[in-house]
């Protein structure tokens, strides 16, 4: 059975400063397949997030997480730096951008964008991530044989992307391990459901890319971005057609230049 190394970040590369945060559930090997194009650029910190698999202890709720963000930026000396996030690492984004912290952002289907009456997160986001991770422990024991076959690996990346024939096996294995050692699950799920996705749009003050997938299956386009299309109206956005909910895994070539072609400030 592979059994995977959970690491806290990862740092990489020169030039401007560069942060990736990956979204619930994953780890900051998401941004695995864009790091070879985004490190020639930028000076790239991709942390773990606290209670994640190799992250720092689990949080209580999102801004303890920003907190921690926060501090693993001083710590690189990043006083601000151009922000990337994917999902919940996409709602991060923002968030940091609201503190000031972020000279732009790219944000890939940012969680929390979904209308204040939608009952998205309650109904269907609470379940699936507590079934997600049920699944996730149930095929540790036969991770090695899942990844082994292309059906197997088409069902274990079927929720997050369209296209799959290009990721290693062995890092979906790591998603599939890290899902299932995720401690995280049930505080942020609570925190979701307790606290809501606030966002002070109007202290906003960087440029915002916002990128979704027509085939995004997590996040549904556009209405899950309806709040976002509303508070974020100088937004660029980016429709990518026929692309799931993690364009990083998905089309990793056309996510990195997306990534680097805006954040140029």
């Amino acid at each position: 059975m592979s059994v995977n190394t959970f690491t806290p970040s990862h740092r990489g590369g020169s030039g401007k400063p560069l942060l990736c945060v990956h979204g619930f559930v994953d780890t900051w090997r998401t941004w695995e397949l864009v790091l070879p194009t985004l490190e020639r650029r930028y000076d790239v910190l991709a942390p773990t997030l606290p209670g994640h698999a190799g992250g720092p202890p689990a949080e209580p709720n999102v801004d303890a997480v920003l907190d921690v963000l926060e501090a693993a930026m001083d710590d690189a000396g990043f006083a601000t730096a151009h922000v990337c996030g994917n999902s919940l690492g996409g709602y991060l984004a923002l968030r940091l951008a609201e503190r000031g912290r972020a000279d732009s952002v790219v944000a890939l289907a940012p969680a929390g964008g979904w209308a204040d009456d939608d009952p998205l997160f309650a109904e269907t986001h609470v379940p699936h991530f507590t079934t997600l991770q049920q699944q996730a422990k149930a095929a540790v024991p036969h991770v090695d044989a899942i990844v082994r076959t292309p059906e197997g690996r088409r069902r274990a990346t079927e929720l997050i992307t369209t296209r799959y024939e290009h990721i290693p096996a062995e890092l979906i294995a790591h998603q599939i391990e890290g899902v299932a050692a995720c401690d995280a699950v049930e505080s942020m799920l609570a925190a979701g459901l307790r606290d809501g996705w606030p966002l002070d749009a109007e202290r906003i003050a960087c440029p915002v890319r916002i990128v979704w997938g027509t085939d995004d299956r997590i996040l549904p386009w556009p209405s899950a971005a309806v709040r976002y299309r509303a508070e974020l109206p100088n937004a660029d956005w980016v429709e990518l057609d026929g692309v799931g909910h993690c364009p990083q895994l998905d089309v990793p070539v056309e996510t990195a230049e997306l990534i680097a072609g805006f954040a140029t400030v």
